[in-house]
């Protein structure tokens, strides 16, 4: 992938714990990587297809000097969230931000941090078997495209399911919702478990009935070793529900354990039956 650098770009703002920094003021350095596809710029000339240095140099010093923070590690963060968020073609962003006037009273150069983010693919499974179950269905993926850092990219059909593992209950309605998120994968668990509280999920029993179940069924090619945040879900192969919304909106996407596309477990499962 291509990278944009902008180095060292000088503001002027009112950063820091201190009161005399907040009133006085002092200088920064901020320095700004762009990771994006930049080919079809490079081959029309077509300005539009790339990101506008010049633009975004303005840009970052108005937000930038908008609020007084405590922290450049804040500062770097409203940088980095605000690329991303208004520059869509940017697939990963860095911000540096030095503090040559630091005030700690020992020669040095300077002081800086760096703040590393990007957008990611997730697949999230819904699933219902309690209330109004289109109504939580509902009420979930609105709150999950509500969150900052995540915009949601597709949905599959809602269908009807017989429950899975444990069978004495109602039928489910389920669906996939693909998504693209800034958010790493535990802070990412932690948004779905809020929702899945919002929502007034209880687990009584395993596999058991459920308001609502979110879960994580994939984050880019990771594969984790979280016990609390397994990537891929472990299951999903076992599940022809789960298969079939996959195979519908990614039906190409690779399983990163079973190197099988989705389409090709949710044959397998089927052949199975």
């Amino acid at each position: 992938m291509d990278k944009l650098y902008i180095k060292d770009f000088e503001v002027f703002a009112y950063h820091g714990v201190f009161p005399e920094e907040k009133t006085l003021g002092q200088k920064f350095l901020i320095s700004v990587t762009l990771t994006l596809d930049m080919q079809a710029a490079a081959l029309t000339g077509d300005l539009t297809k790339s990101v506008h240095y010049g633009e975004l140099c303005h840009a970052l010093e108005d937000e930038f000097k908008k609020e007084s923070y405590d922290l450049i590690e804040t500062a770097g963060e409203m940088l980095a969230t605000y690329v991303l968020k208004h520059y869509p073609m940017v697939k990963h962003v860095s911000i540096t931000i030095k503090k040559p006037w630091a005030p700690i009273l020992k020669s040095m150069d300077t002081v800086a941090i760096e703040i590393n983010r990007g957008w990611h693919e997730a697949f999230i499974g819904l699933g219902t078997n309690m209330g109004d179950r289109n109504q939580n269905l509902s009420e979930a993926i609105t709150s999950i495209k509500n969150t900052a850092g995540i915009e949601a990219l597709s949905q599959s059909t809602i269908i009807e399911t017989e429950p899975w593992g444990y069978t004495d209950q109602d039928a489910f309605l389920n669906c996939v919702l693909k998504i693209r998120t800034t958010l790493p994968p535990r802070a990412l668990m932690n948004l779905l478990l809020d929702i899945e509280q919002g929502l007034k999920r209880e687990r009584t029993i395993h596999w058991g009935p459920r308001t609502i179940d979110l879960d994580i069924l994939f984050y880019d090619n990771l594969v984790t070793d979280d016990p609390d945040v397994i990537i891929p879900h472990p299951r999903i192969q076992d599940r022809a529900f789960v298969m079939e919304s996959m195979a519908e909106i990614a039906p190409y996407l690779v399983h990163p354990l079973l190197n099988k596309r989705m389409f090709e477990i949710l044959a397998s499962l089927k052949k199975e039956r």
